[in-house]
């Protein structure tokens, strides 16, 4: 599993430079092989960088002056030039936060980094540039990009469930109880990073560390002043930035959305944001890293494809023993979609039969959790 470490720590585990004075730090060793250089200006460093050795160094996007470029090329290093006039920066060593995607919130919606590049996927992706983009970007994230504060090794729950689910609901309410309570018993919550239900379980986790139970019931009414993000992402997300201003010392929690769906903005709660444009690595990447389990939500297409996209590993143990999941409203998944009786053909005989429940309301989804992952 990865670890969250801090972002402003070394990390010689996994040899990674995202600053000059790093650089200049292992340059001094007089190799840099084994090393990753991610987006630093070297145009000031040509010297060091014909002193040194850089075969089997990787360089991400770091401009160079002519000569040092072709030295370490002419050393066998691995050179991913930077990449003009793009509204972000694609080889971004550290998660996004939702201050990052919403900078320039004052100015509207469309004026954000995180509708920016959604422009950007639009007009482009009918050459599957996004595709190319996502390779060399994610892969760099294995730790999930160091978020700050988060306890090594903590066990992850994830959340799936509509984007619909608006606030001011009761199945909104429960999903942000549903958040605070997995908060609280010390694992880290992780969803899809969007709105409806993933919006709802990153604010629980977020307002967890609070003492004070109203607190979650007063911020539920503010957000219920805008529903939905439709038909104003700027008034939703700036709703949901007053709840962060009003209670700025929030809990830590994982969002990982995507680009793919753009009329899903990512929501505000989450402390680490892993954006992608390619859906399918998104989805294949979070389902891996939830060791503790996943709580599906009443959803539609997407979240019966990650029912099945997590119960796959589960029935060939490809990752291990089968990791809990619990789905949430019985009338939902046995009669509207009916997912459940297929999950449990799936499941009969194997290890994962004793890793899969089905619970009326989403207040017993922990107690499923529990028994599950003590069996």
């Amino acid at each position: 599993m990865p670890q969250l470490t801090d972002p402003d720590a070394r990390h010689d585990h996994d040899h990674e430079i995202e600053t000059l004075a790093e650089f200049d730090a292992a340059g001094a060793l007089g190799a840099l092989g084994g090393y990753r250089v991610q987006a630093v200006d070297l145009t000031a460093r040509t010297p060091d960088l014909l002193a040194v050795a850089t075969s089997g160094a990787v360089f991400l996007g770091c401009p160079m002056h002519p000569d040092g470029l072709a030295k370490v090329r002419a050393d066998g290093a691995f050179v991913f030039p930077p990449v003009p006039d793009l509204p972000f920066d694609p080889y971004r060593g550290l998660l996004y936060t939702a201050d990052t995607l919403f900078e320039h919130l004052e100015q509207g919606y469309d004026a954000t980094p995180d509708a920016l590049a959604y422009t950007w996927f639009q007009r482009t992706k009918a050459d599957g540039e996004h595709v190319r983009l996502d390779a060399p970007l994610h892969p760099r994230r294995r730790r999930l990009g160091r978020p700050r504060r988060t306890p090594r090794r903590r066990p992850r729950h994830r959340r799936h469930g509509g984007h619909a689910m608006a606030r001011g609901t009761t199945a909104y309410a429960g999903a942000a109880r549903l958040g605070r309570t997995l908060a609280r018993s010390g694992v880290t919550v992780a969803t899809g990073g969007g709105p409806g239900a993933m919006e709802a379980a990153n604010l629980g986790a977020y307002l967890a560390p609070l003492q004070d139970d109203a607190v979650l019931d007063d911020a539920l009414q503010l957000l219920a002043k805008v529903p939905s993000f439709a038909p104003s992402i700027t008034d939703w997300a700036r709703t949901a930035f007053e709840i962060r201003d009003r209670w700025p010392s929030g809990g830590d929690s994982i969002g990982i959305p995507t680009w793919f769906y753009g009329h899903e903005p990512p929501n505000a709660f989450a402390g680490h944001i892993a954006k992608y444009f390619a859906n399918a690595t998104r989805e294949d990447g979070l389902l891996a890293r939830c060791n503790a389990g996943v709580v599906f939500l009443p959803g539609a297409a997407g979240t019966v494809q990650e029912i099945f996209d997590n119960a796959t590993p589960n029935y060939y143990e490809s990752r291990g023993e089968p990791t809990p999941m619990v789905l949430v409203n019985r009338a939902h998944w046995t009669e509207r979609l009916p997912a459940w009786p297929l999950l449990q053909s799936l499941a009969e005989g194997r290890p994962m039969e004793s890793r899969i429940a089905l619970v009326d309301t989403v207040d017993q989804a922990p107690a499923a959790l529990a028994r599950l992952t003590a069996e």
